[in-house]
């Protein structure tokens, strides 16, 4: 496919059309303007998200198309270029979905434990910043006695108050899941939108705030995207 062409189509049509072979091919051209140091930090992030992620799967796709474009759309809509913000963009669940495994530890050593272990590998192989983005983003353990996507929203609008950075990384998760609701089942959408609908008014608070680190332009893209978001949740569960 021309590298000009594969540039210009939005990602979820690079995901219909190419699939995953695609989202990398467009990582791969997004990550050329940056320095040769950083584009190996990103290709070994990439290659351990592949590595945990390699059976996931989000429905009707790999589940690394999800993080490839997570990451393509901080660097292509956010402008951002930060090498810790973009490789916490593709390891965001890695800590939440394969602690042992990335950790190098038995799955019965409880959640605390895991979730600590996994982290500090993380900042080990990429750095405490790149840590503790990512456990800005990783959901902790739910009382199973208390509504789990009250606990979501509650742990995401706590932690993102106190990390600006971390925002960033989400609202680029949010949209994907958000305006990205359509590209799915039914059943799935419908759970998503239930999930994510309360979270809007929350993440136009947190991207309107002078400390978070996006353009003006950024930040007006953010909002229409969740805009776009709330209209299609709307649509899935007000009829």
């Amino acid at each position: 496919m021309a590298p000009r062409m594969l540039l210009t189509m939005p990602l979820h049509a690079i995901t219909e059309v190419y699939g995953e072979p695609g989202l990398r091919d467009r990582f791969a051209l997004e990550l050329q303007e940056l320095p040769a140091a950083d584009r190996e930090r990103l290709e070994e992030a990439l290659a351990l998200a592949s590595e945990l992620h390699a059976d996931d799967r989000r429905v009707r796709e790999p589940y690394l198309n999800h993080l490839l474009r997570v990451a393509i759309r901080i660097i292509r809509y956010y402008g951002i270029r930060d090498v810790d913000v973009l490789t916490a963009a593709l390891l965001h669940d890695a800590v939440e979905d394969h602690p042992a495994e990335l950790a190098g530890l038995s799955a019965d050593l409880g959640h605390t434990v895991l979730t600590e272990a996994a982290i500090a590998e993380l900042a080990r192989r990429f750095g405490p910043r790149v840590a503790e983005l990512v456990r800005s983003v990783t959901n902790p353990e739910y009382d199973p006695a208390r509504d789990k996507h009250e606990q979501y929203r509650t742990h995401v609008a706590d932690s993102l108050d106190r990390d600006p950075w971390a925002r960033v990384i989400k609202v680029s998760d949010f949209t994907d899941n958000g305006v990205g609701v359509i590209h799915t089942t039914y059943d799935k959408a419908h759970s998503s939108a239930i999930k994510y609908r309360p979270l809007v008014p929350k993440l136009r608070e947190l991207i309107g705030r002078p400390d978070t680190p996006l353009s003006i332009a950024a930040k007006d893209h953010i909002l229409d995207q969740l805009d776009l978001a709330e209209e299609r949740f709307a649509a899935i569960l007000d009829g």
